[in-house]
């Protein structure tokens, strides 16, 4: 039999059979589980849902009023009211919590942006370890960074996915799995997919990779970058790392879907399984978008990173590998000149995209830093260009060859940082 509870009145030895509540305040992966031990407990009752829905047919019921039981009827009329009141308060912050975070800027986001990144390394660092040792996954573990990392794009779209393309950053395993899950979030909201699906898509994001670290240790540089071994055994990756997943009934099924096809593609060129359309799962085909475009923005043995706008135009060359209505609401999510984009004025200054403009995202606020006219370095100047005097507007990619600037990556971080460090 089903009975919704209250969170008080959650015992061990309840099995639950669903939660009450948005996703989001959802403790666990896992939405029907025995409760078993005391710290699941313990999480259960301290969550922001609503209740939970019992089933009694497979575990503990509800305890029955204490008058039923033939005890005192005044200490059962004390504590209703307690209990009632406890209820309330939760109700009353769940209402709360429920609402979307109030928009702020990118520089007023920059320092919760930061701290989810120091946070979810470590998370993720930690993950992968236990993979790597071969112990079991840990999927609470990092169920809170997918939360922040929601929680900071509704504040503001730019800061953490901005931050993970400008900051310098040598251990490519995490920086890439914390980029691929904003990425994939990101797209979800785009999308417009239920917000179960959006969480999930930032679960996937993360896990995309953990095959790798089932691969001989020995064979992969200090700095985690995979993709510098033999493609044979570099394509290994996606199998070991399904098959680990898998094993763990914790990950719902959209996950083990983009973990395993990512490196498909609709022309049925990828790997493992040659896939093509519609074969390919919407989070593979998801995923596959998010994971080539975070690879092109960093150094590899087979070429140098790519500029993010040149990223952007690198994918829509890719004729036939991905989807393209897909591929459309990406390109919207991160924008067709995405921040950390070098590029060139009309003006003959050269800039770096460091905002988006919530009105016009064709012409999202730049920082220029170098007149080509002069050939000189000038102060930085901060250009919102939808709404600049002199109609300023970008010609298209910066070549930064030969100017004598720092290297691509410091400039990034230099410009992206000091823009907004020194907004605040």
């Amino acid at each position: 039999m089903l009975k919704q509870v209250a969170l008080t009145e959650v015992e061990m030895g309840m099995f639950v059979h669903k939660m009450v509540g948005s996703w989001f305040d959802h403790p666990f992966w896992r939405s029907k589980f025995l409760i078993e031990d005391a710290d699941r407990l313990r999480t259960l009752r301290e969550s922001s849902l609503d209740g939970v829905i019992i089933d009694t047919a497979r575990g503990k019921d509800v305890a029955p009023p204490q008058s039923a039981r033939g005890d005192n009827g005044k200490q059962a009329a004390a504590a209703r009211p307690e209990g009632k009141g406890r209820i309330n308060a939760i109700r009353s912050r769940k209402s709360v919590e429920a609402r979307p975070p109030a928009p702020v800027s990118t520089a007023q986001e920059m320092q919760a942006a930061q701290a989810i990144v120091s946070t979810g390394r470590n998370s993720v660092h930690k993950a992968f370890l236990a993979a790597r040792l071969g112990k079991a996954l840990n999927v609470r573990a990092v169920e809170p960074v997918v939360r922040d990392i929601h929680a900071s794009l509704q504040r503001n779209p730019q800061a953490f996915s901005g931050l993970m393309r400008c900051k310098l950053n040598n251990e490519f395993a995490y920086r890439h799995a914390l980029a691929v899950s904003a990425l994939m979030v990101s797209l979800a909201r785009k999308m417009a997919l239920p917000p179960e699906e959006i969480f999930q898509a930032g679960i996937a994001g993360l896990f995309l990779d953990i095959g790798t670290n089932y691969l001989p240790r020995e064979l992969v540089p200090a700095d985690g970058d995979y993709r510098t071994l033999d493609q044979q055994i570099w394509q290994q990756h996606v199998i070991l790392g399904h098959r680990a997943l898998q094993n763990d009934e914790s990950f719902a099924r959209p996950v083990l879907d983009a973990c395993l096809e990512h490196h498909e593609r609709m022309d049925g060129t990828g790997f493992p399984g040659g896939l093509g359309g519609q074969d390919i799962s919407q989070f593979g085909r998801m995923a596959a978008i998010c994971d080539t475009f975070d690879f092109l923005l960093t150094d590899s043995a087979g070429g140098e990173a790519l500029d993010p706008a040149a990223a952007i135009q690198r994918l829509t060359e890719m004729e036939g590998a991905f989807d393209d209505e897909i591929l459309r609401k990406f390109i919207e999510s991160v924008g067709l000149y995405p921040v950390g984009s070098f590029v060139q004025l009309r003006s003959n200054r050269l800039a770096m995209v460091i905002d988006e403009d919530k009105q016009d995202s064709t012409r999202p606020v730049v920082q220029a830093f170098y007149s080509l006219s002069r050939q000189q370095r000038i102060t930085p100047r901060r250009v919102a260009l939808a709404h600049c005097d002199d109609e300023d507007e970008i010609i298209g990619i910066a070549d930064l060859s030969g100017l004598g600037l720092p290297p691509d990556p410091q400039l990034r971080e230099l410009i992206f940082l000091g823009a907004h460090q020194f907004e605040q």
